[in-house]
């Protein structure tokens, strides 16, 4: 049976592949961006008979620096790509067992691209909608 933080660990893995990502699988109390923040929205238990199967969502918050804000657009951009190196849909759904703790993971969306403070800092982020299915 899958524990939250073992599927935490999976997409923070999988997150990993991203060149110059910063991230973990436990809310930070700052943040150094690049970093992806991965948090549980929501579990539905009773997927199937006998705990079976649970679905689990998660988002996950991508913030980057706004040193300037032309290029932390830009950066934004790539990494809400569905594709190519900065992609975090490609990147989460590499491997969608999430190192065999899952039996699925997919990236159902992207939401919420826009300013974000955290602490004294104000950045630019968006928010990325997982469904994960395990049991």
């Amino acid at each position: 049976m899958a524990s939250i933080t073992d599927l935490r660990n999976g997409i923070a893995t999988n997150l990993a592949t991203i060149t110059g990502l910063r991230t973990g699988a436990t809310i930070p109390d700052n943040v150094n961006p690049p970093y992806a923040i991965i948090a549980p929205s929501s579990v539905q238990y009773h997927q199937a008979y006998h705990n079976g199967l649970s679905t689990y969502n998660f988002t996950v918050t991508l913030v980057v620096g706004r040193a300037s804000e032309r290029s932390a657009q830009n950066a934004l951009d790539a990494y809400c790509s569905p594709t190519g190196s900065s992609s975090v849909r490609g990147a989460i759904e590499l491997d969608r067992t999430l190192s065999g703790k899952a039996f699925d993971c997919l990236v159902t969306g992207m939401r919420n691209y826009g300013s974000i403070s955290l602490g004294d800092n104000t950045y630019l982020a968006a928010e990325f909608d997982l469904v994960v299915q395990a049991d």
